[in-house]
């Protein structure tokens, strides 16, 4: 399973280690805001295109080949950039990489499904998700050192590195998995089970997630400035939600296939942490940064690992990598409704608004189930309701 590992790790870090340090990049390719605005939403905007498209091929022809290729991909892409040494090749390289991503993304959350007996699940995708999240931890971080060091050109030389490293380990240890008999799909069965509850709910649960885990990142350090804290402050409030959230993964996983935690109810829990922690984000201070920190990454810590666990269990084998494919392509649109939804609130009110309209948001699908439950007891024990 390591080389699953290091392949998530490398999907995270490849997106944030450079995304973190393009804005002290001065080449003609990255004049402007606008023009860095694009090239940042370069590889995301593959991966909301592609990742379905890939999950539903690695369904077709097994997903090792897909993870394979598409690590293999990653690699040249950025090694593009890193012989070219050009600002033109750069948008090219990023497209590239976002392209690559799109299809080991999916195929190794598949293979963590496909490799390992529905009862340990949980243990799986929460060590998947950790190694992960300490790539988005590191990414900002060892990205900008190989910066400083020697440029982005070097940066991208240890993705390409890294990439083909990750794709040996690969071919050397992940077995072969075939694909498995599908019964025929019409778009209208596809359209159907996607908005099925039990993909539906998991899927919604981890862009709110994810949605939440971007707000984080991207606000609380504005709202720590506007309260007078340093960039050193800040910085360490959003190291500590990166690592809350790393550690928390495999933790819930083990609970989960334990029995000590179930999907209803740790999603349940992790929706409403998250909402807390974005309602914290308003209090003034260290206090209430830190503290949204800790209740954001713990939230979603919880959310990760139930959601694929979940989604996994409700999903016929030989459709693995179209519903973790289409699955991913829900957390993307979360990566970027959340900030878009907190922005947009802030343009009009205040940022701590815009808390409030996110926080709302989360709370929003656990309220309704509370309300459901609590409708079933009266209705099953009609005494109670006097």
């Amino acid at each position: 399973m390591a080389p699953l590992w290091a392949a998530g790790f490398t999907t995270a870090f490849g997106a944030h280690a450079v995304a973190a340090n393009l804005g002290g990049f001065s080449e003609d390719a990255v004049r402007s805001l606008l023009t860095l605005g694009v090239l940042l939403a370069l590889y995301d905007g593959a991966e909301v295109v592609l990742k379905p498209v890939f999950g539903a091929i690695a369904d077709r022809i097994g997903a090792r080949p897909v993870l394979l290729g598409g690590l293999v991909g990653f690699a040249g892409a950025s090694a593009l950039y890193a012989v070219a040494d050009s600002p033109g090749w750069l948008w090219a390289a990023r497209l590239g990489q976002g392209a690559a991503a799109s299809a080991f993304s999916p195929s190794a959350s598949a293979l963590v499904a496909r490799l390992n007996p529905a009862a340990k699940h949980g243990r799986a995708f929460g060590s998947y998700g950790f190694y992960k999240s300490i790539g988005y931890t590191l990414g900002p971080l060892l990205g900008g050192a190989i910066v400083w060091l020697g440029g982005l050109r070097l940066l991208f030389t240890v993705m390409a590195v890294l990439a083909m490293v990750v794709a040996a380990w690969a071919l050397a240890v992940v077995p072969a998995v075939p694909p498995l008999p599908r019964t025929r799909q019409t778009v209208f069965d596809l359209v159907r089970r996607v908005t099925d509850g039990p993909f539906l709910r998991p899927t919604a649960a981890l862009a709110g997630a994810t949605a939440a885990l971007s707000v984080g990142v991207g606000f609380l350090p504005v709202t720590g400035a506007a309260a007078g804290l340093g960039p050193v402050a800040t910085g360490a409030a959003v190291s500590v939600l990166a690592a809350t959230a790393a550690l928390v993964q495999p933790r819930a996983g083990r609970a989960l296939d334990a029995g000590r935690l179930s999907i209803r109810t740790g999603i349940t829990t992790g929706l409403l942490l998250s909402a807390a922690g974005l309602a914290a984000a308003t209090i003034p201070g260290l206090v209430g940064v830190l503290l949204a920190a800790v209740l954001i990454g713990v939230g979603t810590g919880l959310i990760t690992p139930l959601g694929f666990a979940a989604l996994a269990a409700s999903t016929p084998q030989a459709r693995l990598g179209q519903t973790m494919g289409t699955a991913e392509l829900g957390r993307e649109l979360g990566d970027a409704g959340g900030p878009l939804l907190v922005a947009g609130v802030a343009t009009v009110a205040t940022l701590g608004y815009g808390y409030a309209a996110l926080a709302i948001v989360l709370a929003v699908g656990p309220a309704v189930g509370l309300i459901r439950t609590s409708r079933r007891l009266l209705i099953s024990n009609p005494d109670r309701s006097g």
